[in-house]
């Protein structure tokens, strides 16, 4: 039987080549995160990133344009009590995102902007690292 307090997730690190990310709030929500979502029955993590990323914010993005950065887990930042574990994902994408209705606000920020913001635990903690670590690669 699952773990019900594991919440199973794919989300992007999305970056426009300049040193930004694009991160997200939730409607109703005060934390910022990454785009992406739960992973449903059936569907492999690259194919939810997919999925989520154009219901939520309109990026059709490929397979072919993501790497996989890790398994990371965290506490959920909306659901007191239980961790997401996230399947994580590089993305570059230069444009702006379309955001949904369930999207209240969705900004590009540098990590030093970021790190002002109310952040959810995997973005504070494991994203935001790992953004440093791309632009020194870059």
């Amino acid at each position: 039987m699952p773990d019900t307090k594991i919440i199973r997730i794919a989300a992007a690190l999305i970056d426009d080549g300049e040193g930004r990310t694009l991160l997200v709030r939730k409607a109703g929500t005060k934390w910022f995160m990454q785009a992406g979502g739960k992973i449903e029955a059936g569907e492999s993590p690259v194919d939810a990133l997919c999925r989520e990323l154009y219901e939520e914010i309109g990026f059709s993005v490929d397979r072919a344009m993501t790497r996989h950065l890790g398994c990371f887990t965290a506490p959920a930042a909306n659901e007191p009590g239980r961790s997401v574990q996230a399947e994580l994902f590089h993305v570059r994408i230069a444009h702006d995102p379309t955001p949904s209705l369930e999207i209240e606000e969705a900004v590009w920020t540098d990590r030093a902007t970021a790190e002002a913001m109310p952040l959810a635990p995997l973005t504070r903690d494991h994203v935001l690292p790992l953004l440093s670590t791309l632009a020194e690669n870059a």
